[in-house]
């Protein structure tokens, strides 16, 4: 008699296959320490470069960007510090990875224009909430319009405040363990407080994303008055080692950090 094969959730799934990346990272980075010209090439030969023909096909044929997001992406292009935002095939990765996990509520620490909140949002249930940290009133209103255009401003929370003092309201309300999905993508020098707090405000199997973990070797082998790039790198360390979590790192722009909550 064939035997029933077993069933595993989502949530099992995603912590399966992250862990396994997660391993093979591990190794990468234990033989890094033993073979320091292969640590220093590895991120660039893990993809193609942005401007190859390669490259460009591959995001033709797979990226499905939302009208409203392609124009608030090209409008955030034209500010001055545009180009820090995450990438067009990050913002797809998490939106899909909410889906995947039938997201309802989301954190976005980092507003700027609401990009990377508008794609959340667009992944989320008519119900669903993204609740988005900025300090800076300007950028969010450039892509407040374009919010609108998608039906999703309703969905978009916006806390105008230091981040910090959001994710501490939110841990003093209760909202401990109800959040889906965080999105990390603000100032260096907190980014192992707002770590430890998204933790706690992710339920078990969320999914926590941190942007700017993997920048092309500085921080890797940051120079020693380079404090904001040892901070990151304090904090992938601090990541790979934590029981709490189950880890990928993936070479998407400047470097994503995903961390599947056990």
């Amino acid at each position: 008699m064939t035997q029933p094969v077993p069933r595993i959730s989502v949530p099992a799934a995603l912590a399966l296959g992250s862990a396994a990346l997660g391993a093979a990272f591990a190794s990468g980075l234990f033989l890094g320490r033993w073979f320091p010209p292969w640590r220093s090439r590895r991120e660039k030969s893990l993809l193609p470069p942005e401007d190859s023909p390669l490259w460009q096909y591959l995001l033709s044929r797979s990226m499905r960007e939302h009208p409203a997001l392609r124009s608030l992406r090209l409008l955030t292009l034209e500010q001055p510090q545009g180009d820090s935002m995450m990438t067009r095939e990050q913002a797809q990765l998490l939106a899909n990875l909410a889906r995947l996990i039938k997201a309802r509520k989301a954190l976005d620490l980092g507003t700027f224009t609401g990009y990377s909140a508008l794609a959340l949002a667009l992944a989320l249930p008519p119900a669903g909430c993204v609740v988005t940290c900025e300090v800076d009133a300007g950028p969010p209103e450039l892509g407040r319009p374009l919010w609108r255009q998608a039906e999703e401003e309703h969905k978009i929370d916006l806390r105008l405040k230091p981040a910090l003092e959001t994710l501490d309201e939110l841990l003093a309300a209760g909202e401990a363990g109800t959040f889906d999905v965080a999105v990390v993508d603000a100032d260096k020098e907190n980014y192992t407080a707002y770590y430890e707090r998204c933790l706690q405000l992710l339920r078990p199997g969320g999914v926590l994303a941190v942007l700017g973990v993997l920048c092309q070797g500085e921080v890797l082998q940051p120079k020693p008055q380079d404090k904001a790039a040892q901070r990151v790198r304090n904090l992938n360390e601090r990541i790979l080692r934590d029981a709490r979590v189950h880890i990928s790192l993936l070479p998407l722009g400047d470097g994503l950090t995903l961390a599947f909550k056990i």
